[in-house]
């Protein structure tokens, strides 16, 4: 019993921090009526239809699929290197950070080692990192603290898009020009594994889901209709997928809306914090993000200012910087620790060098911008 508790504790460990920060917070709070009115019920049913329709999506092979049919094309070592870096940031924007990095580092680990670079190794994990957080931040649906702000601020397409767009197209440029010399120009031949989609039947089926999705983000359509189409779709079609559900990650979205609900609650916090958004919206946000990860920046700030924009660039930007400040990041670390050459210290020192960067430059724009 204590081992199986471990073990959860260790695998669901954002949870567990999520829901005794929860509980700590009721005795400032004590649960009342009001507490129904913390949850945000249309972002916790899009994630869970967003989570099924991209499981869906990688069991057809579309992801590994699409790495194959770029990566054999790529003749130079500097066109490979961009190739890789570049397939999180774009796939981010759709499946979100996570996913991406939890499709292409092994893949990445694996090529690393076929065509004899284990050296960049290293300096390619992390900027496939960065690149997924930060390619993730173009779109409503790329990560779940844009999702949340989307709904919460109640924006337009325009809005948001012109909001974003801008950062974007910088972070492009740098990820772009710092990837340029991670693998030499001049490369042995070398033969991937062929990758074909499964099943392209369930993938076009999985596309209008992910269409309907998307209707539901835009407000084209109403949740309560997403969820029922998804989840009927998916069960008819491959209900084993249901069960695949990130359901932690959902229960740990409630306990930021009570953690979030409840301190806004307490009039010391409430003054705290507007007049730290109220000097700054943009440095409270990616600051705040560094100690406690973006998405509960995301989901706690947003009950102090309506200053939206600022607050929707500073906790996307506050991805980058220490592991926490995102958790896909962890997910980075967790998938290069398994490798037999494996060197953490290194990997961490890499890491942060480069996000302090990232985060000074992207930080720099926004203000300037």
């Amino acid at each position: 019993m204590l081992k199986s508790i471990r073990n959860f504790i260790k695998k669901e460990t954002v949870l567990c921090v999520a829901a005794v920060c929860a509980v700590a917070t009721m005795f400032l709070v004590p649960p009342d009526g009001a507490y129904i009115g913390y949850i945000d019920l249309k972002v916790l049913c899009l994630l869970m239809c967003l989570m099924a329709v991209v499981a869906g999506f990688e069991g057809c092979g579309a992801f590994k699929w699409l790495a194959y049919q770029l990566l054999r094309r790529c003749k130079s070592g500097r066109v490979l290197s961009v190739v890789l870096v570049l397939l999180p940031f774009f796939s981010s924007m759709l499946v979100t950070n996570d996913v991406a990095l939890l499709t292409f580092v092994p893949f990445t680990l694996m090529l690393m080692e076929q065509i004899g670079c284990v050296n960049a190794v290293i300096p390619m994990l992390v900027l496939q990192t960065i690149a997924a957080n930060l390619g993730s931040m173009a779109t409503p649906v790329g990560n779940p603290q844009n999702l949340f702000l989307y709904a919460a601020y109640e924006l337009s397409a325009g809005e948001f898009f012109s909001a974003m767009l801008p950062l974007t197209a910088v972070s492009l440029l740098c990820l772009t020009a710092a990837a340029v010399p991670v693998l030499p120009k001049a490369m042995d031949e070398y033969e991937l594994q062929k990758e074909t989609l499964k099943q392209p039947q369930k993938l076009i089926v999985y596309g209008v889901l992910f269409l309907l999705c998307l209707l539901t983000v835009f407000r084209v359509l109403h949740y309560g209709i997403m969820t029922a189409l998804v989840i009927i779709g998916i069960a008819i079609m491959e209900p084993k997928k249901l069960k695949e559900l990130d359901i932690a990650l959902l229960a740990t979205f409630v306990c930021f809306f009570i953690v979030s609900g409840n301190l806004g609650r307490v009039e010391a916090v409430r003054g705290f914090l507007q007049t730290l958004l109220e000097r700054n919206t943009l440095l409270t946000a990616a600051a705040t993000s560094q100690v406690i990860s973006n998405v509960p920046a995301a989901v706690l700030l947003s009950e102090f200012t309506r200053q939206w924009q600022p607050l929707l660039e500073g906790v996307n930007i506050g991805g980058l910087g220490t592991p926490i400040a995102s958790l896909a990041s962890l997910i980075t670390l967790k998938l290069y620790l398994r490798w037999p050459k494996a060197n953490a210290g290194r990997f961490l020192a890499v890491f942060t060098v480069a996000n302090i960067i990232g985060l000074a430059v992207l930080l720099a724009v926004a203000m300037i911008w």
